[in-house]
């Protein structure tokens, strides 16, 4: 029988980008702009309630399904959203996010906080952490 264990994470991304929590905030909010920095969504319900959905990996390798509820969205101000990440049919995390834009001078500030249970070893907080520092750092490119 397979050990079944959850680990449970907190991590805070911060960037600081040189453009408004408007155009930022709109980086997260317009399918077509957040398809330049992150996976294009099949299903996307950018309001409270709504659902955020996409499938893909890199080619030979697992696919990996995003699913996301939007739990609040303040605009320009904070996006909180809880998802589920599987690997081909094995759900390895469940996580709430909360993305805060914070007006500072010359642009806004980005606090990304994750609090995540991950499943069985499928996946890591430290994994998850690199991916999203990676992942912040080409938002920032393509502001």
């Amino acid at each position: 029988m397979t050990e079944r264990f959850v680990k449970h994470a907190t991590f805070v991304v911060e960037r600081t980008y040189a453009a408004s929590p408007e155009k930022v905030y709109q980086a997260w909010a317009d399918p077509a702009a957040k398809s330049k920095w992150f996976s294009k969504p099949e299903i996307f319900e950018f309001r409270t309630g709504g659902r955020e959905y996409s499938r893909g990996g890199p080619p030979g390798g697992p696919v990996f399904t995003f699913d996301v509820c939007y739990q609040e969205i303040v605009p320009q101000q904070r996006i909180v959203y809880t998802y589920t990440l599987d690997s081909d049919e094995t759900r390895i995390s469940v996580s709430i996010t909360t993305v805060e834009f914070i007006p500072v001078d010359g642009g806004t500030k980005l606090i990304f906080t994750e609090q995540g249970a991950f499943f069985d070893g499928y996946d890591t907080p430290e994994v998850r952490e690199h991916g999203t520092k990676e992942m912040l750092d080409t938002l920032g490119t393509t502001l």
